[in-house]
């Protein structure tokens, strides 16, 4: 196991104090950039991409740029090591020996917690398959702070594939955590939030409605969290074909919205938002994108200088003779992980990919 460092997995690692620590730093950092020019003088940060990105790879890279650090990397695993078999756990050894911190995205569940297990320096998330999204989520914090001017007494609309979208799960989890939200789900009946989504919504005391018309729900939003349908996470061709194109929001639709609604999206799109709304002042999808190279100099900062400290990484038990479930959990990839599981509700839950078993009662806590 490595160090207790302030690796950034799951936003639930931080306390809501630092969330606003966070989002707090990147607003001043945006208003007085040149007091942070070489605040990195020295550092490097290692960007280890096995999935394609384009935002927040290149955020992340801006940011400690622009905070005078260096870089090394890969994005294409195709030219590292990996291609030869090497572990997420060898590779990550060895890129975290070499830099002050590791920022990973992969596609497989829980690979970054998996990582971050044995690392030389913090590890942050930066996407695990259709798992979470945490420094999206401060993004978007960021973003509804300056542009609302709150996270509380919002009504938050999220729209698209609910089931996939790291994005909406990760910004749910947080968005519960504020006074007053309120929240509607868009999406077929295929691609709905997932149950552990809803529960942690509702034990924190907050309301949801699940809906099929974007028409029918954009009237009542002070926010709407647009998102693709992720053609990567479909198991077919065909399972894709008959979600996508289902809700696509357009010029008419946004005439039935609120004259102060924002429309957000992580992107990046394909046809869930018509290029005429790029016109409209509300549409601030191009702006959250921005928004995100301040918020990781801000987490970059506060994680090489220790301003925050975070939870364990595993904080179940170990139970060798089950498995996690979940196909797509990285312990079904590299089995020399710990099987670990908390107990949650009665079941078993997986800690890497929050995985449950809902058919085995947990009688170990």
């Amino acid at each position: 196991m490595s160090a207790n460092f302030p690796h950034l997995i799951d936003l639930d690692n931080y306390p809501v104090e630092s969330w606003n620590n966070i989002v707090n730093l990147a607003i001043d950092i945006k208003r007085h950039q040149h007091i942070y020019v070489g605040a990195c003088s020295g550092k490097i940060m290692a960007t280890l991409f096995f999935e394609p990105s384009t935002r927040t790879q290149m955020s992340f890279q801006s940011a400690m740029l622009r905070l005078g650090g260096g870089i090394i990397g890969f994005d294409n695993p195709a030219t590292s090591s990996v291609a030869k078999g090497e572990s997420i756990k060898d590779t990550t050894k060895i890129a975290s020996s070499y830099s002050d911190i590791v920022v990973m995205r992969h596609f497989i569940e829980g690979s970054v917690k998996a990582a971050a297990l044995t690392a030389d320096c913090p590890v942050v998330n930066a996407g695990d398959g259709g798992h979470l999204h945490p420094t999206q989520t401060l993004t978007d914090l960021l973003t509804l702070k300056a542009e609302k001017g709150t996270l509380s007494g919002l009504t938050v609309g999220f729209c698209g594939d609910l089931k996939n979208g790291r994005t909406v799960h990760s910004l749910l989890k947080a968005l519960s955590r504020y006074d007053n939200n309120k929240f509607v789900f868009i999406s077929t009946d295929e691609l709905k939030v997932p149950d552990y989504i809803k529960d942690i919504v509702t034990s924190s005391g907050k309301s949801f409605t699940e809906v099929n018309s974007l028409e029918d729900a954009i009237p009542s939003l002070d926010v709407l969290y647009m998102t693709r349908i992720q053609r990567e996470r479909f198991g077919s061709a065909e399972e894709y074909e008959k979600q996508k194109n289902v809700f696509c929001l357009d010029s008419k639709k946004m005439e039935l919205a609120r004259k102060d609604m924002i429309v957000l999206h992580p992107l990046p799109r394909v046809d869930e938002i018509a290029l005429s709304v790029d016109d409209d002042p509300r549409a601030l999808y191009f702006k959250q994108a921005n928004y995100g190279m301040y918020v990781r100099m801000s987490l970059i900062l506060s994680v090489i200088n220790r301003d925050i400290r975070s939870q364990p990484l595993l904080t179940g038990k170990e139970l060798p003779d089950v498995k996690c479930r979940n196909p797509k959990c990285i312990t079904a990839l590299e089995p020399s992980l710990p099987h670990s599981f908390r107990n949650c509700n009665g079941v078993l839950e997986c800690e890497f990919c929050d995985e449950r078993i809902t058919d085995r009662q947990c009688t170990l806590y």
